[in-house]
């Protein structure tokens, strides 16, 4: 796969921190949806956080030779062990259409 859409699940308010990790690792944007999340009280036992039910999901679409150093920067500026208690994850994209250097129409198959 050429492109990869990474996840990030993290606290109400810290999408900034998520895509300034992104943008100075090489993502071109990424679109924040609202979420609430629905954690039990063994996970906040197991972790030692408490969980926020208010999240916001970022959105990021990179290619995949800076998937790597994308995910890394977020865990380090809205990580799990940060205030944003971000987790974060990756999953193949198979077509795109619209990034950068791409074409705008799509591909009859």
């Amino acid at each position: 796969m050429e492109n990869v859409l990474i996840v990030v699940i993290v606290n109400k308010g810290f999408t900034d921190l998520v895509m300034e990790a992104a943008l100075d690792s090489g993502a071109r944007g990424g679109t924040v949806l609202g979420a609430r999340g629905t954690g039990n009280s063994q996970i906040e036992e197991f972790y030692g956080v408490q969980i926020k039910p208010d999240k916001e999901i970022v959105l990021i679409v990179v290619k995949n030779n800076i998937k790597d150093k994308v995910l890394e920067a977020i865990g380090k500026a809205a990580g799990l062990n940060t205030k944003g208690q971000g987790i974060a994850f990756a999953l193949p994209v198979s077509d795109t259409i619209g990034m950068e250097g791409e074409n705008e129409e799509p591909v009859k198959k």
